[in-house]
């Protein structure tokens, strides 16, 4: 090879280095966006099937879309006004009375009962003092760290508006997207491919529909069995049904996450007694959601083998966030069934 030609491709090869960095710094960028579309593209999927059944009984897709996003934001409206000023009056009470928080958790019997089966050279009460002493030298820092978990708290509200407003133009023009995605493709394999992403779409929208009822009803039963148990003393029974229907959202994981937060949360506000019957009740739960409601309501949506769907959502989890988590049993499914429908078939043939 000439001296010139080598020239010329290590040339090449760098401008192709020094071109590919700038398009990973390019989505690296750009990731916060990219999120909040795939976001939005995933809810949208997940919406057209409620859509598309109003347009079969003669509504007109402006009507069906305006009525299921109607739908949608009064189920969450009804659910963020039963919790929003539950969680104001605690942070109200809770930024008034900072400094004694722990020496009121403190006074509780049950840990009064502990401490007596503990050593003498444990001195819970000097524990308490102790820490007491640094919240009130650290209030500054502390309402500091509250004002960022604020700008976060805005800073997601912002993006849950983003990507709301990117599923309504999903949604709207979804058919002329999938239309204009099918013209890219080779006239030859258009019918195949059309057949296809269609069934693919059609199980991701079964999947989203599927996760919000199985969120759904966990937050239902947890409200109805949190409220039963507020007789006996347990506290804020329609909070903690909220934070058991969010979490119940994440596939795998957010159920016993949820629980686990819950079942922490009435320990240290209700006491152990309460607590108790909570941990139990949720345990239960999640043997008949795990083999009761999940297998009935995702076998109806998507046919996934569940060594799969473990893998895919701790993969997902790992790439992605919580976003990953959520879509990486879907696209799972998508990719079984293009093994089953397109791989397989071309191997038959061979």
């Amino acid at each position: 090879m000439k001296i010139h030609n080598a020239f010329r491709l290590g040339l090449l090869g760098g401008l192709g280095v020094l071109v590919a960095m700038a398009i990973g710094g390019a989505i690296g960028t750009l990731s916060t966006i990219l999120t909040y579309i795939g976001a939005a593209l995933f809810l949208a999927l997940g919406i057209d099937p409620s859509v598309s059944w109003l347009e079969k009984h003669r509504f007109p897709r402006w009507t069906a879309m305006l009525t299921v996003f109607a739908g949608i934001l009064a189920v969450f409206a009804a659910l963020i006004f039963a919790v929003v000023p539950v969680i104001a009056d605690q942070v109200s009470n809770l930024i008034s009375s900072l400094p004694d928080f722990i020496a009121t958790i403190s006074r509780q019997s049950w840990i009064q009962d502990t401490q007596k089966n503990l050593p003498s050279w444990i001195n819970v009460q000097q524990l308490v003092d102790n820490a007491s002493k640094w919240l009130q030298n650290n209030v500054a820092t502390i309402g500091g760290g509250l004002l960022a978990v604020g700008v976060g708290i805005f800073g997601g509200v912002t993006g849950a508006l983003i990507i709301f407003i990117l599923t309504l133009y999903f949604v709207a023009s979804l058919s002329s997207m999938k239309r204009g995605l099918y013209r890219l493709v080779p006239a030859s394999k258009r019918a195949r491919f059309s057949d296809l992403a269609e069934q693919i779409s059609a199980s991701v929208g079964r999947y989203v529909v599927g996760q919000g009822t199985i969120a759904l009803a966990n937050g239902l039963l947890s409200f109805v069995f949190l409220s039963i148990m507020s007789i006996f003393g347990l506290k804020y029974p329609a909070l903690f049904a909220f934070v058991a229907f969010l979490f119940a959202l994440v596939p795998l994981v957010g159920t016993l996450s949820g629980s686990i937060l819950i079942s922490l949360s009435t320990l240290l506000l209700s006491g152990p007694g309460v607590a108790l019957w909570v941990a139990i009740y949720y345990l239960a739960y999640m043997q008949i959601e795990a083999y009761v409601i999940n297998p009935r309501v995702m076998n109806r949506a998507v046919k996934v083998p569940g060594a799969v769907v473990v893998i895919a959502a701790l993969a997902g989890g790992s790439l992605l966030g919580i976003l990953g988590a959520l879509i990486a049993i879907p696209v799972a499914a998508a990719v079984l069934l293009i093994i089953d429908q397109v791989v397989v078939p071309r191997q038959n043939e061979l």
